[in-house]
């Protein structure tokens, strides 16, 4: 990595180390609230957007040129990953992603296949060299991947869920087959995001969305041991954020179980969470529907969850989870302006 990546806000931020303006990038930055978005997709079905290299490149580069944010994300989804190992993906129209074959047996979990990506999914090492090649110099790219918790949950409902009632029957009720699902699933992510590093992300990050439907306990039982080696496994090479959305109380678990950034949902608290967990860096966590209202309430809200930060090195502004499709393009751009600015003025007086 050359020097003016290193140097970027965003990966000093990262390290921990103090920048001369707060680094802001917003996830879902690249999605359906944005008219270029529709214009680069068009009709074409989603999973297949996913696997067009040069369209998943754009939708990548317009949004981190149009927002002006201090990092692009490559444009994914968490679940074609399951696809190359058995199951049968399609993103329903309204309805989201869904799984023709879900997992609920130990029969369907011996049935799953383990791949490399670099050949299940090439398309994934095109797509950065595309991006990489046309970002500026100073602007990192983050890739991504499911934490082990929210695949196997999606595995297993094989749709979205509201009481996770089949996860919590494998769980719960065997085990030992839970287990081994997890170690899978843990193995595939593994892999795929150190070919993903492999192929020149400058940082990742981990998502589990789902985690939040847990306990503590039952966290400490059935996920964290994932987790950790998932952690252990990838970290070193890039910093690797790790967000968990839901439940305020799995935090310092969260941190426990690894990760350089401990990311954070617009639930839980920063500063007290931040000092509770010890992390050098933590990304977060303004409410996206925040964007839905006014672009006063928009600054508003971004100056006090700054002020609360007050400069402290190791703060990367996020929101506490993604741009939803409803939100209005130029209150984005509002959040990203207003960050840069009132906190380019606030550490040049800490100077």
């Amino acid at each position: 990595m050359n020097d003016e990546l290193q140097n970027s806000v965003f990966l000093k931020a990262c390290r921990g180390e103090k920048t001369e303006y707060t680094p802001i990038w917003l996830n879902r930055q690249a999605g359906r609230y944005m008219p270029e978005y529709h214009q680069v997709k068009g009709d074409m079905p989603s999973l297949d957007f996913f696997k067009t290299p040069e369209l998943a490149a754009k939708a990548t580069l317009d949004a981190q040129r149009i927002l002006g944010v201090d990092a692009a994300i490559m444009f994914a989804d968490l679940l074609p990953i399951l696809e190359p190992m058995g199951l049968k993906l399609d993103y329903i129209k309204g309805s989201g992603p869904k799984f023709d074959n879900p997992i609920r047996s130990t029969a369907d979990i011996d049935a799953l296949i383990e791949l490399p990506a670099n050949e299940s999914m090439p398309y994934i090492a095109e797509v950065i060299k595309l991006i990489r090649a046309e970002l500026p110099g100073n602007i990192p790219l983050i890739g991504f991947g499911g934490a082990p918790f929210t695949l196997a949950s999606y595995a297993i409902e094989g749709q979205g869920s509201r009481n996770y009632v089949y996860v919590k029957q494998m769980m719960y009720g065997d085990t030992p087959a839970w287990h081994v699902l997890m170690e899978k699933i843990t193995s595939a992510v593994i892999d795929y995001i150190n070919y993903q590093i492999d192929s020149g992300v400058q940082a990742v990050q981990l998502f589990d969305s789902w985690v939040g439907c847990l306990s503590p306990i039952d966290y400490i039982q059935y996920v964290m041991p994932h987790s950790k080696r998932l952690m252990q496994a990838i970290s070193g090479k890039v910093p690797v954020i790790h967000f968990g959305t839901g439940n305020p109380a799995l935090a310092p678990l969260l941190a426990e179980a690894g990760g350089d950034v401990l990311a954070l949902d617009w639930r839980t608290p920063l500063i007290p969470t931040w000092d509770k967990t010890g992390v050098k860096a933590v990304q977060g966590n303004l409410d996206p529907i925040v964007l839905c209202s006014t672009k006063d309430a928009v600054r508003q809200k971004a100056k006090e969850l700054l002020d609360e930060v007050n400069g402290r090195p190791g703060h990367i502004f996020n929101l506490g989870h993604g741009i939803i499709p409803e939100t209005p393009v130029e209150n984005v751009k509002a959040l990203v302006d207003f960050v840069h600015e009132y906190t380019s003025i606030r550490q040049g007086q800490a100077k």
